[in-house]
């Protein structure tokens, strides 16, 4: 392994402050219809693997009537809080200051500004004036690992200096919840907030091995946004555990082969949980009962795209990875998103 090869030195996470468990948001939901819950919604919303979320403020916000300006403002003050803590948990394990940085890979896709954030926390954090920031928007719940591959491409083109990617996402903000229909509720039901901060450079840590992803045709009806007049609305119209299996597996496998890997001779898998059912999904295809992933997603919910590098901060944390390891991520597009980290 040459010293120009990208290894993961360290990952940061934080989370807003205001936790809620799954319960009090089904007591929130009912609230808000006025009525009990038809009980298979109950048990829909109820069986997501999800016990406990964070979001960025409290549950009261929510239901009052907001603007665009309102979200962009909460957007501004709860990213910069989320990714001050997360990157500077990151610099502080590897030794790192700000002023050794690079590069910054920024994904978010649940807000935006200009200039954007981490341009906005170059003065504020240390960073160098002539670190490149290079924001990535769109990829929803792939971003994690498709923002990963970016950064290991950054260093490999450029090596002098570690690259920071920050995944960062504030759901509970970004959907309009006043027509609560169906897929507002599942919304409010799996989505959550968090930020992820990753450190690539040459050093000890796992090797970012191969990245790709795969963009089926025909699928835009599967997953992703709509500009509502106040918020995004939630398109989500096909059965993604289904299509794990008929499409997103074959691709899986292809991307494996290419690197000459068999599922069974790899570890614990880091994949974006989606959800519940996408997780037992992805477990019957994989061959492993994703245990962490299952335990960030009863901890965090759905965070989108940081939610598998919480993941892979967990695994990591029981121990350096002694095998190769598979990433995964399902986005609007409809993408998949890949990556494999080796020892």
């Amino acid at each position: 392994m040459t010293s120009t090869s990208p290894r993961l030195l360290t990952l940061g996470t934080a989370v807003p402050p205001h936790g809620i468990t799954q319960d009090q948001v089904l007591s929130i939901l009912a609230q808000a219809k006025g009525h009990a819950l038809p009980a298979r919604m109950a048990d829909i919303l109820g069986n997501t693997g999800i016990d406990q979320r964070y979001i960025a403020m409290p549950p009261e916000y929510y239901f009052a009537p907001r603007s665009w300006a309102g979200r962009a403002a909460v957007y501004a003050d709860a990213a910069a809080a989320m990714f001050e803590a997360a990157t500077a948990q990151a610099l502080d394990r590897a030794g790192v200051n700000a002023a050794d940085i690079g590069q910054i890979v920024f994904v978010s896709t649940t807000g935006t500004m200009t200039p954007s954030l981490p341009s906005r926390m170059i003065a504020k954090m240390g960073f160098a004036p002539d670190t490149r920031c290079v924001p990535l928007f769109g990829y929803g719940c792939a971003g994690g690992v498709i923002g990963l591959g970016v950064a290991a491409d950054l260093f490999r083109a450029n090596p002098d200096k570690p690259i920071l990617l920050v995944s960062l996402e504030l759901c509970s903000i970004a959907y309009d919840h006043a027509r609560m229909d169906k897929k507002d509720m599942v919304a409010l039901a799996l989505f959550a907030d968090g930020c992820a901060a990753a450190l690539i450079g040459a050093g000890p840590g796992p090797a970012l091995s191969a990245f790709a992803s795969h963009v089926w045709p025909d699928t835009l009806d599967m997953m992703g946004w709509e500009i509502g007049d106040t918020g995004f609305d939630l398109v989500l119209a096909r059965d993604i555990p289904v299509f794990v299996n008929s499409h997103f597996a074959p691709v899986c496998d292809a991307f494996l082969a290419r690197q000459g890997l068999e599922k069974t001779e790899m570890a614990e898998p880091a994949c974006h949980p989606g959800g519940g059912r996408v997780v037992d999904a992805l477990a019957d295809y994989l061959g492993d009962d994703l245990a962490m992933t299952r335990s960030v997603l009863r901890a965090n919910g759905n965070m989108s795209s940081p939610t598998v590098l919480f993941v892979l901060d967990a695994l990591l944390a029981a121990g350096p990875i002694a095998k190769p390891t598979l990433l995964t991520a399902l986005g609007p597009g409809f993408v998949g998103a890949m990556g494999v980290l080796k020892p």
